[in-house]
């Protein structure tokens, strides 16, 4: 049934709390220091440093935002996408963690400028929760799905089929957050994870599920449907 839940305005995330304070403390402080060095010379070089490092810790700042968004749509078989990116994967795989047998995979990126909070793709039940150590190859490459540092959770459905997600790291991510536990009631609107800088969240579904999204389409996490289930 569709449900209806309060807005809340966009935030930082708490992931990011300590690298942004940190951030902030040291690009005061190396300006500072820049600018008494050459207050007395020339001030070129410091306004130089102080684009650069004011523009990265912009990004950084776009990096680590926390919207809380609503999905006013019907929750019963909707798959939704679990992040902000785009999809680059639509293929049958043989998944052989989990299922080991076929299912339709959906692969999500997520560059550097999205937003890097991972939402629950459907409503069910936590089944298991896994995280696996890896390399740290670029992250849309086939490859990276199984070989890459990965956390994997599995929902069951009311309707009892099981979805499983994939966070994986890419070449720049260095640490995965998941934030389901077995056992756990799992809804549409709440977040399962974070990952910092650079990934992609893969979705593992039914062969019979009606994909609802086409290659290189840009999602928005716990917005657009990427499927149907049967």
């Amino acid at each position: 049934m569709p449900r209806h839940r309060r807005l809340k305005r966009i935030r930082l995330h708490r992931e990011g709390t300590r690298i942004l304070q940190n951030g902030l403390i040291g690009l005061i402080v190396l300006n500072a220091l820049l600018f008494f060095l050459l207050k007395d010379l020339t001030l070129v070089p410091f306004y130089v440093v102080l684009a650069i490092t004011g523009t990265l810790y912009g990004i950084a700042v776009n990096f680590f935002r926390c919207p809380i968004r609503q999905f006013n749509g019907e929750t019963e078989k909707t798959v939704v996408a679990a992040a902000d990116g785009k999809i680059v994967v639509i293929e049958e795989v043989e998944e052989n963690e989990y299922f080991h047998d076929r299912r339709l995979m959906v692969s999500i990126f997520m560059s550097i400028t999205n937003v890097h909070a991972n939402w629950f793709p459907v409503e069910g039940t936590v089944k298991k929760v896994v995280h696996h150590n890896g390399n740290f190859h670029k992250a849309w490459l086939p490859k990276a799905s199984t070989e890459n540092e990965r956390s994997t959770v599995v929902i069951e459905t009311p309707e009892g089929t099981d979805i499983l997600v994939r966070q994986v790291a890419g070449a720049v991510a260095r640490r995965i957050v998941t934030y389901a536990r077995e056992g756990d009631e799992c809804f549409i609107d709440e977040h399962m994870g974070f990952i910092k800088f650079g990934s992609r969240v893969d979705v593992y579904l039914p062969l019979d599920s009606e994909i609802l999204v086409s290659m290189g389409q840009v999602t928005t996490g716990n917005h657009t449907v990427i499927a149907k289930l049967k």
